[in-house]
């Protein structure tokens, strides 16, 4: 399949390349981008599984994670967009839309999460009408979920996942 590639006014999402992996790597071996996901930065292994689950999810499910590039800098900066991970969590949201997103620390604060995470939904929107529209976000992370309730999403539902609570939320699309 071939992956979209959608361009912002300072960013360019398109699909992740083998290329891409050191500074995926890098990204999460960072302590700051992994503390409200997950709280470990991430080894060079997991790293690897998490960049092929990324290439993989296009395949399998038609959608998936984007790297988010620079235009400026042509550097990548983080990744967003679409997962079903099956995850182990009450309540379900498997066969959702899964939206998802992290960046390099340097890019907190500039608002590139919600140019990414607009851009985005409007490709969700526009590829998978019907589907659901779920994240699942650190009660702590209160940059995410400010990012998350800008774009429509409301909590529904408080759990805990691998041992830490988490805060589920549902988008409202607009009509």
């Amino acid at each position: 399949m071939d992956i979209p590639v959608i361009e912002t006014e300072r960013l360019l999402l398109r699909g992740m390349t083998q290329g891409d992996f050191e500074a995926q790597a890098e990204m999460w071996a960072d302590p700051v981008v992994t503390r409200f996901i997950g709280g470990v930065p991430l080894s060079r292994e997991q790293a690897w599984i998490r960049h092929l689950r990324h290439i993989g999810s296009w395949q399998v499910m038609g959608f998936g994670f984007w790297a988010v590039i620079d235009k400026a800098t042509n550097r990548l900066i983080g990744e967003a967009g679409f997962h079903d991970l099956k995850r182990d969590l009450t309540p379900s949201i498997e066969g959702t839309l899964e939206t998802g997103w992290g960046f390099v620390p340097d890019a907190h604060g500039k608002g590139v999460a919600t140019e990414t995470v607009s851009a985005v939904l409007a490709w969700g929107d526009a590829q998978r009408p019907a589907m659901r529209m779920t994240c699942l976000i650190d009660p702590g992370n209160t940059a995410s979920i400010r990012v998350a309730e800008k774009h429509g999403f409301r909590e529904f539902a408080r759990s805990t996942y691998h041992g830490a609570p988490t805060i589920l939320f549902e988008r409202l699309r607009p009509a």
